[in-house]
């Protein structure tokens, strides 16, 4: 199979690609600039179309001999962007992702979005019906991208899968880091009571569950959840972090608003100068929020089996950031 993969650079979009090329596939990917990370990928197999993914006549170059495209690009959640810089990626550029394809004849594209589009769980665990509250700009021009891909591939007649993938985590992670770090060094506060679900994806299993939409019959033109095949609350998640790294689990918990007024404060005084504050709205709803999700759909439909359980997934994790020197 040809298949186009952006973000690629990204922690997720390198998987999928290294992954695609271990398999068979001819895999090209849509790069911006040279990086360290574009030559990594050169070297694994991947071929570079040089690009940004809001510059149609670029969507237009990449997606041409290609059977399928895996949309991965999204700018995350970044200090001092303007809203309509969200858009732009995440909204607008996956519908004009979603129309070239549909012009060079690709087969199907498959949508990269996030359970943050379903926001706070309030019921858990939240299928993909469950009501669409996303909570911050990321989540809701990840929503709209949604909106726009299922317009654009109605109207051009090309097969459309949305995947909703839960947190993503595993060898050159760096968000779980943040986690897993402090918690090896013995460092870890948590804030309120940890008795919040937080259901985490191993990005192996999520790269096969990316490859099943992309080519299962069943997937054209539906939406799934894709996490992993266990659940756990926030206290049960560190205490296995710990126990992974050889230290006692932490038991610190301290109230939650004062952090929280922290955070807005650091947010008001570091958006204006477009830098990132080293405390933000968004990590005090590690602590508060409620993320566990039922991949049930996914399970019987196009056949989605997470195999990395938690505990090797977190042992998995560990030993590449020792190895890698960022513990």
């Amino acid at each position: 199979m040809r298949a186009l993969v952006t973000g690629a650079t990204g922690f997720t979009g390198g998987h999928l690609a290294r992954a695609l090329v271990a398999r068979g596939d001819a895999v090209s990917a849509l790069v911006r600039a040279q990086s360290p990370a574009a030559h990594a990928l050169s070297a694994a197999g991947v071929t570079l179309v040089a690009g940004d993914i809001r510059d149609r006549d670029a969507l237009a170059r990449a997606t041409d001999g290609v059977d399928v495209v895996y949309n991965i690009a999204a700018i995350y959640r970044q200090a001092g962007l303007k809203d309509e810089e969200y858009r732009a990626v995440n909204a607008a550029a996956a519908g004009a992702l979603v129309e070239a394809a549909a012009r060079n004849r690709v087969a199907r594209v498959v949508h990269c979005s996030t359970v943050g589009v379903h926001g706070d769980v309030e019921h858990p665990p939240a299928n993909e019906d469950a009501p669409l509250r996303p909570g911050d700009i990321y989540q809701q021009t990840k929503l709209e991208g949604e909106r726009l891909a299922r317009e654009a591939a109605a109207r051009h007649g090309i097969e459309l899968t949305v995947v909703r993938p839960s947190g993503i985590y595993g060898p050159g992670d760096r968000r779980l880091l943040k986690l897993f770090r402090p918690v090896a060094h013995r460092q870890w506060v948590t804030f309120g009571d940890g008795r919040i679900y937080y259901h985490l994806t191993f990005v192996d299993d999520l790269v096969e569950g990316f490859r099943l939409c992309a080519t299962q019959k069943a997937a054209a033109n539906r939406t799934y959840i894709l996490a992993g095949g266990e659940v756990t609350m926030l206290n049960d998640l560190v205490e296995l972090v710990a126990f992974e790294s050889g230290v006692r689990p932490p038991r610190r918990h301290l109230p939650v608003w004062p952090l929280r007024a922290a955070a807005i404060v650091c947010e008001a005084l570091c958006a204006p100068l477009g830098i990132e504050p080293p405390l933000h709205r968004r990590r005090v709803e590690f602590f508060t929020k409620s993320r566990a999700f039922d991949i049930t759909r996914a399970r019987t439909e196009i056949g989605f089996d997470p195999r990395v359980g938690l505990r090797e997934g977190i042992r998995r994790t560990l030993d590449w950031y020792r190895q890698h020197g960022w513990l």
